[in-house]
């Protein structure tokens, strides 16, 4: 996607257009959903997001011209964790576009419900997402939006000049210059999808892994940004880079390339949130 160049993010999402049209839907968090302390883990971010860009698509007429999109970047803002039980409510609305691209925010919230095994009051959960979706044609080559789509799409935001610009490290620390050993994370055939591609959330779940062990990270407001930069397909042996400096966890998940080199697959930064908000 070298040919693809607007700027980071680095600060906090933009807000919604006034007046903007959105979609809206409804999702029930389960227990297949969360951690050992009843948080949403990032995997089950991922989903959602997944979920409500499929029932956004299938709720227009764009399935028809549109129907193929990949997701070069999503950036995920854990404002106040959601947890269950609670019903999450999505809403999806395009922050800005280009010919090719957008960046396609989802806004998730939560009123927090009590059971017998989360007995407690929480306060309502919020998560913003971010996420640049590229349309591609049936052979993966980027491809102008119909005329209907970039008119629809163009009348929720004002900035309709989106570039890409990489917002984690693309290149990985050579494993000799770091004090954490490389490890293996085991993939299965469940994690991917019919078209032989690793799922978006089976990326996240190798990161809720990782932050087992730095649970400092996710007990604050944190940002996980997570860039894809090669697919990876079944059979794909897996190897996880990682690099903690300050409050900032850095990993790198790589593939074999030609010979004993590995490549880079995707980049996750995980880290407070801008002090700005």
């Amino acid at each position: 996607m070298s040919q693809v160049t607007s700027g980071e993010r680095a600060g906090p999402l933009p807000d919604r257009k006034e007046g903007a049209r959105f979609y809206q839907a409804g999702y029930r968090v389960r227990t297949g959903d969360v951690d050992q302390d009843m948080r949403v883990r990032l995997d089950a971010v991922a989903r959602y997001l997944q979920d409500v860009a499929n029932d956004n698509l299938e709720a227009t007429e764009f399935g028809r011209t549109e129907p193929f999109w990949i997701v070069r970047r999503t950036i995920i803002d854990v404002i106040r964790p959601i947890t269950w039980p609670a019903t999450v409510t999505a809403q999806r609305w395009c922050g800005a576009l280009s010919t090719r691209w957008t960046n396609m925010r989802v806004r998730l919230t939560s009123e927090h419900e009590t059971n017998r095994f989360n007995p407690d009051d929480r306060p309502a959960g919020l998560i913003e997402t971010e996420a640049f979706w590229i349309n591609v044609n049936d052979k993966g080559v980027p491809s102008r939006l119909s005329d209907q789509a970039f008119e629809m799409l163009s009348s929720m935001t004002d900035e309709h000049r989106l570039r890409w610009k990489s917002m984690n490290p693309e290149k990985a620390p050579a494993a000799e210059d770091i004090p954490f050993p490389d490890r293996e994370h085991v993939l299965r055939i469940t994690d991917f999808d019919p078209f032989k591609h690793l799922n978006n959330a089976a990326y996240l779940e190798a990161i809720e892994d990782e932050l087992v062990e730095h649970p400092d990270l996710v007990d604050m407001p944190h940002r996980v940004v997570i860039e894809y930069l090669r697919p990876i397909v079944p059979g794909t042996r897996l190897t996880l880079r990682r690099v903690r400096e300050g409050d900032q966890l850095t990993v790198w998940l790589m593939m074999p390339g030609t010979g004993d080199e590995l490549v880079v697959a995707a980049s996750v930064a995980v880290g407070p949130l801008p002090t700005n908000r």
